[in-house]
């Protein structure tokens, strides 16, 4: 999604973080921008002992990082474009991810149903070749065969996951009864989902953090031009301005790539992204018709379509549209009917309305200029551009162009190596073993689990530390011990499973700055429909008492949340309900 609607009044004082950078105004690095790519750059850099700052002009992890299908995946119609050292790449840090993030990270089945033997065999070469948008045509079991088969053959790694099985149409019915009755064959392979991205961000950045004080972050700064050698910030909260000098500077703004390049004063034309827009139902026939799965396929217009279960709910997408990176990505109603029409495609059995969507989202991929290109065809892989900053002679720049989160690991390999480089300094610490936030120790199997759970029960109960090791993996073990120590850990009325003590936490440790912060990224509540009226006027009143908000500032919390949750996400709420007041921080819980 785009930036807040608009922005709360200033805060009094200035937050620690940005205060920090005021007082210390020079790094080795300024990263700016803070999705997953920037902020896995910040990580690989503070863990070579790198003087590093990042800023984020929003919350972290909130631009179209926020907006992704929550795929970790190899790519298989990649190979279609010819892009076999992505698809490499990728299939291999999915089997990574699996390992070191596998509190969030989890293996999803993924079946294809097919509807023809030989369709596409013609076609799909002469995409290859051209790489243009021919008439669609649905992909045949051949072709999908050879595919898979090449698939496979880039995750030779022991086994991560199964390789691909082909079904008949008896066998594929028998395990997916909702299925078009005139499906000749499934294929079923094994790529990865991430549960919470957003959660997963907050990790990295955390583990960047306790490296030590060379590494500083803040979120809702902005960088808006350049004095001197030296990038201008602006912390959208205060309204402070001021410079920060670095040795080298790099921007991982995303689709924003172009116009933080020009902000610096080094016009690009690097970027042209496409819109893609997903909707989240609350359908439980087409929850029981996945049977825990993906039905991943290719639609009648050629676009590549997603159905799969997430926390409950079941996942469509996506759409693959031109975008004004100038204008706010929302879901539109256009797009909503086409996802409706995509289900009937492939489940025509399964009545879907817009009564079952609990939440709508839409963003902009980072994808590099492309001409006349079709939007499907855009190459995924991501390439390191240079220049200087302001155009300048002194302090080089590195703007990063493409990226995916499957592949954010990697990429922050080669692009804090590249930075490395120009600092002259080397490599002294590998990320492709070193576990995630609470993926450290995280327990695979049931028995780990069970130990672990036992270990960490006495002060809450064996229930609820089992909850809080799905929700933070290992590192519920501080979530805990804070909440056995909090004076106010009761449930909250409104919202089952959370107490108001492990919210304040969450606010107080994660760097929430406003109520979208909590609502959209720190839980998934709204994600799953859960924020309804009354969790939205108990969460707010939380987080006026955790943050000290006035009345004033609460009610402009308020208002700022209501309308970014209706224009982004479709959510109506009522910004100033009846009874919801706060008059002092002692009062407001």
């Amino acid at each position: 999604m785009s930036a807040p609607v608009v922005s709360p009044s200033n805060q009094a004082g200035l937050r620690p973080d940005v205060a920090g950078l005021i007082a210390e105004p020079r790094a080795q690095v300024l990263v700016i921008g803070g999705g997953i790519n920037g902020i896995a750059t910040f990580r690989d850099l503070a863990l070579q002992g790198v003087d590093v700052i990042l800023v984020e002009r929003g919350d972290y992890c909130s631009g179209a990082s926020a907006a992704s299908s929550h795929m970790i995946h190899g790519g298989v119609r990649y190979l279609e474009n010819g892009e076999f050292r992505l698809v490499r790449e990728s299939v291999q840090e999915r089997n990574r991810l699996l390992r070191l993030a596998p509190h969030y990270v989890k293996p999803l089945p993924t079946t294809i149903p097919i509807f023809s033997t030989l369709s596409g065999i013609v076609s799909a070469p002469l995409r290859f070749l051209t790489h243009k948008q021919s008439k669609p045509k649905e992909r045949g079991a051949l072709l999908i065969k050879l595919g898979l088969l090449g698939y496979d053959s880039f995750s030779r790694d022991g086994g991560s996951v199964p390789r691909h099985e082909f079904a008949g149409r008896k066998k594929s019915l028998a395990k997916l009864p909702q299925l078009r009755p005139d499906v000749k064959y499934t294929a079923t392979y094994y790529d990865a989902a991430v549960e919470n991205p957003e959660r997963l961000a907050l990790d990295l950045v955390e583990d960047a953090r306790a490296t030590g004080p060379q590494a500083r972050s803040a979120n809702y700064v902005e960088a808006i031009g350049v004095s001197g050698d030296e990038v201008l910030l602006r912390d959208t909260v205060s309204g402070r301005e001021f410079s920060i000098a670095a040795d080298a500077v790099v921007n991982t703004t995303g689709p924003w790539t172009d116009l933080t390049n020009q902000a610096l004063g080094s016009p690009t034309t690097f970027m042209g992204g496409t819109k893609g827009s997903h909707i989240v139902l609350d359908n439980p026939a087409l929850l029981d018709a996945c049977a825990g799965g993906e039905v991943f396929f290719e639609n009648d217009d050629g676009r590549i379509v997603l159905i799969y279960p997430l926390n409950g709910r079941v996942l469509v997408g996506t759409t693959d549209l031109e975008a004004d990176i100038t204008q706010p990505a929302v879901c539109t109603e256009e797009e909503v009917d086409y996802f409706f029409e995509l289900v009937s495609h492939v489940f025509p059995r399964i009545p879907v309305d817009r009564s079952q969507i609990v939440y709508r989202y839409s963003g902009v991929r980072p994808l590099p200029k492309h001409d006349d290109t079709a939007p499907g065809f855009v190459s995924r892989d991501y390439r390191i551009e240079t220049s200087r900053l302001g155009g300048g002679t002194t302090v080089p720049m590195l703007s990063l162009v493409g990226g995916k989160w499957t592949t954010f690991r990697a990429l922050s390999e080669h692009l804090a190596n590249e930075t490395l480089e120009l600092l002259g300094k080397t490599r002294r610490v590998s990320t492709e073993r070193l576990a995630i936030g609470g993926g450290v120790g995280f327990p695979t199997t049931t028995w780990a689990t069970d130990s672990w759970v036992a270990a960490h029960a006495s002060d809450l109960g064996a229930d609820r530390a089992r909850a809080l090791l799905a929700r933070y993996g290992t590192k519920a073990d501080k979530v805990i011990a804070a909440l056995s120590e909090s004076a106010d850990d009761r449930e909250l009325v409104s919202v089952a499973g959370f107490t108001a003590a492990e919210i304040t936490y969450l606010v107080e440790n994660e760097f929430v700055v406003h109520l979208t912060d909590l609502v959209l990224r720190r839980t998934i509540l709204a994600f799953v429909g859960r924020l309804d009226q009354a969790a939205f006027d108990e969460l707010s009143l939380v987080a006026a008492h955790a943050l000290g908000w006035s009345p004033e500032q609460l009610a402009e919390e308020r208002a700022v949340a209501v309308k970014d949750l209706a224009l982004f996400h479709g959510l109506e709420l009522d910004a100033a309900p009846a009874g919801v007041a706060v008059t002092d921080k002692s009062s407001a819980v």
